[in-house]
């Protein structure tokens, strides 16, 4: 079975999906975002769809869901490069995507991420692992 691959970049995951999305390549990709995420202890992930044309319900849903699975897990998420013909699905659909936010492209929705990683940094004095400075 096909994997969408997913990059670390410092305290993010960063996915683009550069193919249509089926059932069964998204419950793989919520199963090994999920493992990544508890593996490494990322704060953040970025979900690049630019190169999906059309979204069901399903997939819709599994966007909801994998951003809930994120930040049960302590990392927020971001969708960057919804088409606008994808949003107008979604919201035929009755879909909200509670608890995402939005970028137009991938160096928008890193700058949402970088920006709540340095607010963590900030609050937190440096009590959490990993942390540099």
């Amino acid at each position: 079975m096909d994997r969408i691959p997913i990059l670390k970049l410092g305290g993010a995951l960063i996915v683009t999906i550069q193919v249509d999305m089926h059932d069964r390549l998204a419950l793989a990709l919520e199963e090994d975002l999920t493992a990544m995420i508890a593996r490494t202890g990322a704060r953040g992930v970025l979900l690049e769809i630019s190169a999906l044309e059309i979204v069901d319900s399903f997939i819709g849903r599994m966007l909801v869901s994998i951003a809930a699975v994120s930040r049960v897990l302590d990392a927020e998420t971001v969708v960057a490069g919804m088409r606008p013909a994808v949003a107008i699905t979604l919201v035929e659909l009755g879909l909200e995507l509670t608890g995402i936010k939005t970028a137009l492209n991938v160096e928008r929705g890193m700058a949402l991420i970088r920006a709540r990683l340095a607010e963590e940094e900030d609050g937190c004095g440096g009590d959490r692992e990993g942390h540099e400075g």
